[in-house]
């Protein structure tokens, strides 16, 4: 079944450093993007991630220091690759978690701001863990009866995500073909920052989703305890959280509550 689609949709993949969203580094990009006319365009591309990739990482997806050495820098490339990203909604295995959060803290690393606000995320690993519980090459293997003979090859992945996700359309009568309905069905919360570190509750206000205050609203905790602030600040949490949690705070302190 084909997906309907609105804007342009982008199925992308990361093979990184590591999975420490705010540390590690991209050392190569996939994507591919499908138009609402059926029209495909796809990269994939190496990127130089500036810090050495750690053996246990190249052991999962190949990649070396050797690979990557005259590759291009993350910052030389996002604005070429925000141009393909404007107007998108994306979709990817995991993503929500991990592949998204990651871009987005290289874009920020970047100095571009990429605004993400109003565009779906679709996550092929809820979909599929809400209806199968298992892995990608297992995915691959049950919804399209082919073997992923390149798993953990960024090209592979991502052509392997966008064949599974039409798969699971024909498979499920209940699942929707709109991207605003797949977003929805794939999220496990809604996100303020792209890590879920702080997420909206039902009044739409922003909570802080783990440590001691999880459950609690931000601008609440704030004010009864204005040194959390500088704590997260300081603590290895992702750009983007801290981007969300200074924007929240500054709202507050301009009296915008």
């Amino acid at each position: 079944m084909k997906i309907e689609l609105k804007n342009p949709l982008i199925f992308f993949d990361l093979e990184t450093t590591g999975i420490d969203v705010a540390n590690d580094r991209i050392v190569e990009i996939s994507y591919l993007k499908i138009y609402p006319n059926g029209d495909e365009e796809s990269k994939t591309m190496k990127v130089n991630p500036g810090i050495s990739i750690p053996k246990k990482a190249t052991d999962i997806h190949g990649i070396t220091d050797e690979d990557v050495k005259d590759a291009p820098l993350f910052s030389e490339v996002a604005k070429s690759i925000m141009k393909v990203f404007e107007g998108c909604d994306f979709a990817g295995y995991n993503s929500n978690k991990f592949d998204l959060p990651l871009l987005a803290e290289e874009f920020l690393r970047a100095e571009i701001d990429l605004d993400l606000k109003k565009r779906k995320f679709i996550d092929i690993q809820v979909i599929f863990h809400k209806k199968e519980q298992r892995t990608l090459s297992a995915a691959y293997k049950f919804y399209c009866d082919k073997n992923l003979n390149e798993a953990h090859s960024a090209e592979a992945d991502t052509r392997a995500t966008y064949e599974i996700l039409q798969a699971q359309l024909d498979r499920y009568p209940d699942l929707s073909n709109n991207v605003d309905d797949l977003s929805k069905y794939s999220s496990h919360n809604r996100n303020a920052d792209f890590l879920g570190r702080i997420v909206y509750d039902d009044e739409d206000c922003e909570v802080f989703n783990f440590g001691k205050y999880k459950g609690q609203r931000v601008t609440e905790v704030l004010k009864k305890d204005p040194g959390y602030y500088g704590w997260m600040m300081n603590g290895s949490f992702p750009l983007h959280t801290k981007k969300v949690l200074t924007a929240i705070k500054l709202r507050g302190a301009f009296g915008k509550e």
